[in-house]
């Protein structure tokens, strides 16, 4: 299974949202600006985020979006099902033999698993183990 950017960039706008949760709004131009992403594309992607209502919009001078649940309430899966559809490594799986479609029923099963299993505050809060390891020193 191939996640596209507007997955990878959805879930970046919303660990943003998720990192600033109870500080107010946030405006895209930030979260892009912070990112290096571009405005443009991440004003596309929000629209079916709200639709769906992940977050919402505050409008004004210090307006933007907000998560409307808390971050451990909204899964990884919940973003990448509303940007990029349902979870499918492969498709026609019908028509594979057996022993294929039971392999790919436990492709899916174990990336719904893990998307359902991760939140937006475990995301948020990740610290990456490599850059630890990198700064220790061993005698």
């Amino acid at each position: 299974m191939k996640i596209s950017t507007k997955g990878r960039y959805g879930l970046t706008i919303m660990i943003e949202l998720a990192r600033k949760y109870g500080d107010g709004p946030i405006s895209l131009k930030q979260i892009a600006r912070e990112n290096g992403l571009s405005e443009h594309y991440l004003e596309q992607l929000i629209a079916p985020l709200r639709n769906a209502s992940l977050v919402k919009s505050v409008r004004g001078a210090y307006g933007g979006y907000m998560l409307t649940k808390e971050p451990h309430e909204i899964t990884a899966g919940d973003v990448i099902r509303i940007l990029e559809g349902p979870i499918t490594p492969v498709e026609g799986i019908e028509n594979e033999e057996p022993a294929k479609q039971a392999l790919w029923k436990r492709v899916r099963d174990a990336v719904k698993d893990v998307l359902d299993t991760t939140t937006l505050e475990d995301l948020k809060d990740h610290v990456d183990d490599q850059t630890q390891d990198a700064y220790m020193f061993y005698i």
